[in-house]
């Protein structure tokens, strides 16, 4: 493991946002632990991944203690660097993505470059790339020279098509996996057009994906000594998570129609806009809480129906409990509502933007979004390390470095002499 940077940045739970008692990080989360520790202390993680689902997995393995060592080409650094709004010149974006990551500078096409990494490899237990396929083996880094270099090396290679097939060379992001899983196809009104998300989805779950990939392969390694491939297609998981659509398909003939926020399954499920001009959405997944909510409303008759004893039926009788919900919400605050649901134990949640979210009680208990000390910002607040472990906590310990900052400890460290270092440098490899 390398040494932490020069100017670390605080434990999770310190800065302003964390002043407050009640809103105290729990001590299991995040601690002031050095990057060694963590259940994977001792795994070193090469990132040479780019917008967003190959550095999001790195991300995740480094929370949890994985040494990640980011590498970047020297004139073109990862582009999530420059995505959405900055801060003085910093890209806000990149100190959530970059986090935990030790940064360096290193152009693979060239003779050096190649060079070193292959050095690095040698040194490492995964390496996380999205290049399109063929670009590593161009520039004979393919697994053949990889796993040469390293036997137990694991190569995780994220692409939007995977690594064969007819579209594998296609360009391609994680806006056309959101369109050809059907995940479009079933989101927005039915007489509207289909919707993509207002932001990475389908990059974020093959991430998640991913860092699962890693772990499933490293417990494979324990028992074989061997590395292998990982192929991840973001085309894939997003189509996992959209749940039983193909055996529904395959057995039924049955195409998911658009359906906006009511459910096929259930209802009433949908948003309702309360007094204050607020919105809430209301669940009714099981049978006992939608008779708690019909009760609340004042329509207990309903629940004498037939077609009420199933959320199917009920789902074909939306337009009549959407009118008995909807007309109730609308004459009470948001707060009123919420407080009658909670008392009447059936399910319901405001619709918040992320001005709520920052000061949800619940996201406060848990620490969701939690608060770090930035060399270049100072507190920063982002979301914190995506779950808790109670014996073996993940930790942030730094936001996004600035690009190469890293470059020549990392290289001093892996035994490259100074006049190596300079040459790299001429030749345009760092």
């Amino acid at each position: 493991m390398t040494a932490r940077p020069a100017r670390p940045v605080g434990p999770q739970g310190t800065g302003p946002a964390s002043t407050d008692p009640e809103r105290a990080r729990p001590p299991h989360r995040a601690s002031a632990r050095p990057e060694r520790d963590g259940p994977l202390a001792g795994l070193r993680v090469l990132d040479l991944a780019t917008l967003f689902a190959g550095p999001l997995a790195a991300t995740m393995l480094g929370d949890f203690g994985a040494e990640v060592i980011k590498v970047e080409h020297p004139a073109k650094p990862d582009p999530s660097r420059g995505h959405g709004p900055s801060k003085d010149g910093v890209g806000l974006w990149w100190k959530l993505l970059g986090r935990n990551k030790h940064t360096i500078t290193l152009d693979l096409s060239k003779r050096g470059g190649r060079a070193t990494l292959l050095r690095l490899a040698a040194t490492a237990d995964v390496i996380v790339e999205n290049f399109r396929p063929g670009t590593l083996e161009k520039w004979d880094l393919g697994w053949d020279e990889l796993s040469a270099a390293n036997p137990r090396l694991l190569l995780a290679r994220v692409t939007a098509f995977g690594q064969f097939g007819p579209y594998a060379h296609r360009p391609g992001f994680g806006t056309l996996a959101e369109a050809m899983s059907g995940f479009a196809a079933v989101t927005g009104e039915p007489d509207a057009p289909p919707v993509l998300p207002p932001f990475g989805l389908a990059d974020s779950i093959a991430g998640l994906a991913t860092a699962y990939a890693v772990m499933t392969a490293l417990r494979a390694r324990d028992r074989t000594g061997e590395g292998q491939v990982i192929d991840m297609a973001i085309i894939e998981p997003i189509l996992t998570v959209l749940g039983p659509q193909p055996i529904w398909y395959d057995q039924l003939g049955h195409v998911q129609p658009r359906t906006g926020n009511r459910s096929a399954n259930n209802a009433p499920r949908n948003t309702y806009r309360t007094a204050d001009g607020s919105w809430v959405a209301v669940s009714t997944s099981a049978q006992s809480i939608a008779e708690r909510v019909m009760r609340l409303v004042g329509r207990p008759d309903l629940i004498d129906e037939p077609w009420f004893a199933t959320g199917a039926d009920r789902a074909r009788h939306a337009d009549v409990l959407d009118e008995a919900v909807g007309s109730w919400i609308a004459r009470h605050d948001r707060t009123e509502v919420l407080d009658a649901f909670e008392k009447a134990e059936a399910a319901v949640a405001p619709v918040q933007d992320v001005r709520d979210v920052m000061t949800d009680p619940q996201y406060a208990a848990l620490d969701t979004v939690t608060t770090l000390d930035d060399p270049d910002l100072g507190p920063l607040r982002m979301q914190n390390v995506l779950f808790r472990l109670s014996g073996t906590p993940g930790a942030i310990h730094w936001a996004g470095r600035p690009h190469g900052a890293d470059t020549e400890r990392v290289l001093t460290e892996l035994g490259l002499t100074g006049a190596e270092i300079g040459a790299l440098r001429a030749e345009g490899a760092l």
